[in-house]
């Protein structure tokens, strides 16, 4: 899974203000755990944007992610840039970790690549079990709309000067699920390009079956927000935002 894509995947995501969603995750650390966390898991990690943001601000960050490509290239960012990150190749369906972390995050809609319910619940209960009592879960998911309406049946490309990408999807509407194929093309000696293809599939998630699932894990969900806010969800919203701790916490209390 992605190998090549790797090398390209911070293209698509060069307008991500990576300090923006670590600003959103601290403020909501603020308000909803009961202590400052300090050992902090991040789930499909990627390329390490976020991981590292977050361990720039002083947190004691781990890392995860299928991609042995993606976390290649995460290393090699940290490494440059002198921070100690845990970088660890591990299926977020099935991964194991030495001890609890005080927050577990999963951003950039990675959590929309598990298209399946089981293995949903399967992550859930992880986070459920490697999650500090006084801990939170934060996760975002792209919208059933923005899957549907924004992404789905739309063609996207972007030409500059050494690279160039086509961005075609397809919205499977009876299993609602949205088919990604992207095509590269790099220019790496003269008028030479080498041609990269990449398929994903993302699931258009509903907020009721995902708040099911939470709590049958094992988690309480307390929230769902349109992205970067604390107001409600829109049926137009392109991005929630779920945050969820561990069931039977009787002292949780917001923080001040």
């Amino acid at each position: 899974m992605y190998g090549d894509f790797a090398y390209v995947y911070d293209l698509l995501m060069k307008d991500v203000s990576y300090p923006k969603w670590a600003d959103y995750a601290e403020a909501l650390f603020k308000k909803y755990c009961l202590k400052k966390p300090k050992l902090i898991l991040d789930m499909a990690c990627g390329t390490g944007n976020l991981t590292i943001e977050m361990a720039k601000r002083g947190y004691d960050m781990t890392g995860i992610d299928i991609s042995i490509d993606m976390l290649s290239c995460a290393m090699e960012k940290s490494t440059q840039l002198g921070l100690s990150v845990l970088w660890v190749c591990q299926d977020m369906r099935s991964f194991e970790l030495y001890g609890t972390m005080d927050a577990i995050i999963c951003g950039m809609d990675g959590l929309n690549y598990i298209i399946d319910s089981t293995d949903l619940a399967k992550v859930f209960s992880l986070v459920n079990n490697y999650l500090d009592p006084y801990g939170i879960f934060i996760f975002d998911m792209s919208t059933p709309f923005k899957l549907e309406k924004t992404l789905g049946n739309n063609l996207f490309y972007e030409i500059h000067d050494n690279i160039a990408y086509l961005w075609e999807n397809k919205f499977n509407k009876k299993n609602e699920t949205c088919t990604l194929d992207l095509t590269f093309f790099i220019n790496e000696y003269e008028d030479m390009y080498r041609r990269i293809e990449e398929k994903q599939v993302q699931k258009a998630w509903h907020i009721d079956d995902v708040l099911s699932t939470l709590e049958k894990s094992g988690l309480e969900p307390l929230g769902v927000f349109d992205a970067f806010t604390e107001n409600p969800p829109e049926k137009t919203s392109q991005r929630y935002f779920y945050i969820a701790r561990k069931q039977g916490n009787g002292g949780f209390q917001e923080n001040s």
